[in-house]
């Protein structure tokens, strides 16, 4: 029964040898449940799910056994590629606005483990038995529920880390083949792309420790020359956090005339797009997190590593590489980020 913990993994920089694989997908993770006519999706964090996917209660409860515990990745597919951007937009209050997205963008699911099956617990089973049990307890299941592929062959796993890519995957998972499911521990390998990107410094948010640096905000020029928020970079230690404060110091603005996210400050004034784009707009994710920041002249460039772009903004928080006061603000464009080469999602499903 809920809350069940997923297990989880540690970052590396190549993958590893002597494991099993699979792609690294970009949805939400959840555990599902099902026990007769009762389905609960419960998220990675243990907060409930299943409202917010009413299509694909019905299509797990046609496709899975009657009670049975699995671990996989919500997605949603658009085109030959995964969309995360419609994932977010899933989660929403209203439940019309919610039914209405599952009709336009319907989920689908993703299995890649077995926790329990009838009255039997998987939990100190070895993976390659619970493979084994999901392959054969989801032989007959069809779109939109899936089993996640795998291989043995680190070779093939290298090609699946270049391909896949291109059909919205971040990377490759490795995991032991004979460790049972351990809840909350971090027993499993991700593989992630790693690239680079000169960015510009326009903002900042202090840390909730005090008056040191939290996160640097960082911006890219469009082909409209227009400075456009793209994410943020933070974890430093906090004797850089305090440096950087000294750093960015003559760069602070008093206020935000001028500034070229000064627009932003007025809700009349943003579309749709901007207000998801906005440095300091509250999400549901976020809830009452302060997201309030300081507007600096963008007028120093950083170099950021990132794993991959979600839309045309960092898809996760980038990290801190150097300073580049070699480079020119206005020639830090989104000319310079490399694009994947397409893949069809349809032939890493099989579908």
């Amino acid at each position: 029964m809920p809350p069940v913990e997923p297990m989880l993994a540690k970052s590396a920089a190549a993958i590893p040898p002597g494991m099993w694989y699979e792609a690294k997908w970009d949805g939400f993770r959840a555990l599902i449940f099902r026990d007769g006519d009762e389905i609960e999706l419960v998220s990675r964090s243990g907060k409930p799910l299943t409202r917010y996917f009413p299509e694909l209660v019905g299509a797990l409860l046609a496709n899975l056994p009657p009670r049975c515990v699995l671990d996989g990745e919500i997605v949603i597919v658009r085109g030959s590629r995964l969309d995360f951007d419609a994932l977010l937009e899933r989660i929403h209050p209203a439940d019309s606005r919610v039914r209405h997205l599952a009709e336009v963008t319907p989920a689908s699911f993703v299995a890649f483990d077995l926790l329990a099956l009838g009255d039997e617990s998987f939990m100190d089973t070895p993976l390659r038995q619970r493979r084994d049990a999901l392959t054969e307890a989801l032989r007959e299941a069809a779109d939109p529920v899936h089993t996640a592929p795998w291989t043995d062959d680190r070779g093939l796993a290298e090609q699946w880390f270049q391909q896949f890519e291109g059909a919205g995957l971040d990377g490759v998972i490795a995991k032991h083949p004979d460790l049972g499911y351990r809840p909350g521990e971090r027993v499993m390998v991700k593989v992630k792309h790693e690239r680079t990107a000169d960015c510009v410094v326009a903002g900042m948010r202090q840390h909730k420790s005090g008056p040191v640096v939290g996160s640097l905000l960082l911006g890219l020029y469009d082909d409209a020359g227009r400075l456009q928020h793209v994410g943020v970079c933070g974890a430093f230690s906090m004797r850089r956090r305090q440096e950087l404060m000294a750093e960015l110091e003559p760069l602070r603005m008093d206020t935000l005339a001028g500034h070229p996210w000064a627009d932003w400050a007025s809700a009349e004034a943003r579309t749709p797009q901007q207000a998801r784009r906005v440095p300091g707009a509250p999400s549901r994710w976020t809830g009452v997190k302060d997201l309030s920041w300081m507007p600096l002249r963008p007028e120093r460039v950083c170099e950021v590593a990132y794993d991959h772009m979600q839309g045309d903004r960092f898809r996760h928080t980038a990290r801190f590489r150097r300073w580049r006061p070699d480079r020119e603000p206005r020639g830090c464009t989104y000319a310079q980020l490399e694009e994947p080469v397409h893949y069809d999602l349809r032939a890493v499903l099989g579908t």
